[in-house]
């Protein structure tokens, strides 16, 4: 028997139930991973508490990770038991064994841990997203990431920064501000309540930044708006700070642009998946994976979560079977 996490309705983390169950046959074109490591994000987060509602219910939380594959169902002639893959933006993650569909499945080079694939794939693949199809970052760009010592954060600011950006990062402590200069931050501001508009200013002469990552959402998203420069864009990609508000096109002027990129509408294109899969893996291999910064059992699944939401994460966390 396998254990497996089930949310029985959206609210908080009592509604995450273990349970146990036995492993499941793959059907044509799947296949059945054995998870070595799962990815947790806060896009878990939001299918928990029903801000992105799922289908139905029960349902099984997570949607990376990496393992073995066990079983191979009828059709499958890419991918053989034994080997090692890992996956992004499958719901379901949260299981000792799940079902995938084998064209998601994106085989591991031996030098990439399964821990690490597992906390860098929806994450890698969001920063490709951001830094060459939202806005495309090179040498000379200046970027805002807030968050910068957070699971995305961190990757974005690498990303960023082997691009050749200059990179103002926002974090809340300054434990976290030496993790962000540490990973290549040029300017770190620090704290809740800092005067980010203020500081981004003062930091680009007046002249604003060319792209701003908002995951933060809230108020932020206002101030985020103002510190991005005439025809720059604004990405609102979360709202771990609280709802996101209505924006006015005024708030826009002048040439300013808001965009709110979806990772999971982005991947669902098979073209796009490939493209982003390959992308992080070459990154990975480069130096540039997730920075872990706890693991915790499957069975604890929402000890994990409530220190995430928390904010307490300095990086990446994932499940272990």
């Amino acid at each position: 028997m396998d254990k497996i996490v089930t949310l029985q309705t959206p609210g908080g983390i009592e509604q995450l139930q273990v349970l146990e169950r036995t492993p499941k046959q793959p059907g044509p074109d799947e296949i059945r991973i054995r998870h070595e490591a799962i990815g947790m994000n806060f896009l878990d987060i939001y299918h928990r508490k029903g801000i992105y509602p799922l289908p139905a219910y029960p349902a099984v939380l997570g949607v990376e990770g990496a393992g073995i594959v066990e079983a191979v169902g009828t059709g499958v002639t890419e991918l053989k038991p034994g080997d090692r893959v890992a996956y992004a933006g499958a719901i379901g993650a949260y299981a000792a064994t799940r079902l995938l569909p084998a064209a998601r499945a994106i085989r591991l080079p031996d030098e990439i841990p399964s821990r690490v694939a597992a906390a860098s794939m929806l994450k890698g693949m969001t920063a490709y997203m951001l830094l060459t199809q939202t806005y495309k970052v090179g040498p000379g760009t200046i970027v805002l990431i807030h968050a910068a010592a957070g699971g995305l954060g961190t990757i974005l600011v690498r990303w960023a920064k082997h691009l050749g950006a200059t990179i103002i990062g926002t974090v809340s402590s300054q434990e976290k501000a030496g993790l962000a200069g540490k990973h290549g931050a040029d300017h770190v501001i620090v704290g809740r309540d800092a005067d980010v508009v203020g500081e981004v200013k003062r930091l680009t002469g007046g002249r604003g930044v060319d792209a701003a990552y908002d995951g933060i959402g809230g108020s932020m998203l206002s101030k985020t708006i103002q510190c991005v420069r005439p025809f720059g864009v604004a990405a609102t990609i979360g709202q771990a700070g609280g709802p996101i508000p209505p924006v006015s096109v005024e708030e826009l002027r002048p040439g300013k642009s808001l965009t709110h990129p979806s990772i999971m509408a982005y991947i669902a294109d098979g073209e796009n998946y490939a493209a982003a899969a390959k992308a992080t893996i070459e990154m990975t291999r480069s130096g540039i994976p997730a920075t872990i910064a706890g693991e915790y059992a499957l069975a604890d699944a929402a000890k994990a979560q409530q220190f995430l939401e928390n904010g307490g994460a300095a990086g990446s966390l994932i499940l272990v079977p």
